[in-house]
């Protein structure tokens, strides 16, 4: 039996989840998420918890089994208390900015990056540097944000470029000059 998928998701007060065949629903005070399952797993809600279980042992079913279940638990926690994501833009002269439906990204190229905001997906930039991706769906939100990061990757030499806060950047020596 897989760990992660025998584990009971917790399901707090306001969420409430529907399940219907292979499709559920989960809905609380910041959205709604559905999705449907394989057809080999099933899951079922007994008071405020929620388990997941196979309906056989084959290779596939057990494989999906876990990633059901964190699929689940993800969207659960999405809606009740949502997931984000903060960047942090490092090198003189590089900026970002919230224009309509699109983050304005100045990164010493020769023209801007617009990159378009999905819908779903809440972007705030402070300080012309920091930038912070908010949502209730965990995929999109890291989705959106290693799409802006993959503009500028952190370099090692000076840490220039677009990283996650917090994120630690493995620097290297320069060039000596010997003899």
């Amino acid at each position: 039996m897989s760990r992660v998928g025998k584990k009971a998701i917790a399901i707090p007060a306001g969420v409430t989840v529907a399940i219907d065949g292979c499709n559920i629903s989960v809905k609380g005070g910041k959205g709604e998420l559905a999705w449907t399952m394989p057809s080999c797993i099933s899951a079922s809600v007994e008071g405020s918890t929620l388990t997941v279980s196979r309906a056989s042992e084959d290779r596939q079913c057990r494989a999906l089994h876990g990633t059901s279940r964190s699929l689940i638990a993800n969207m659960v926690e999405g809606v009740s208390k949502g997931f984000a994501k903060s960047l942090e833009i490092v090198g003189v002269g590089l900026k970002a900015a919230v224009k309509g439906k699109n983050l304005d990204l100045a990164l010493g190229k020769s023209h801007p990056i617009l990159h378009p905001i999905p819908d779903g997906i809440t972007v705030t930039v402070t300080d012309n540097t920091k930038v912070k991706v908010e949502g209730i769906d965990k995929q999109l939100v890291g989705q959106f944000a290693a799409e802006v990061r993959g503009y500028y990757p952190p370099e090692p030499y000076k840490g220039k470029g677009i990283h996650y806060v917090g994120e630690y950047i493995r620097r290297k020596e320069g060039k000596s000059v010997g003899k």
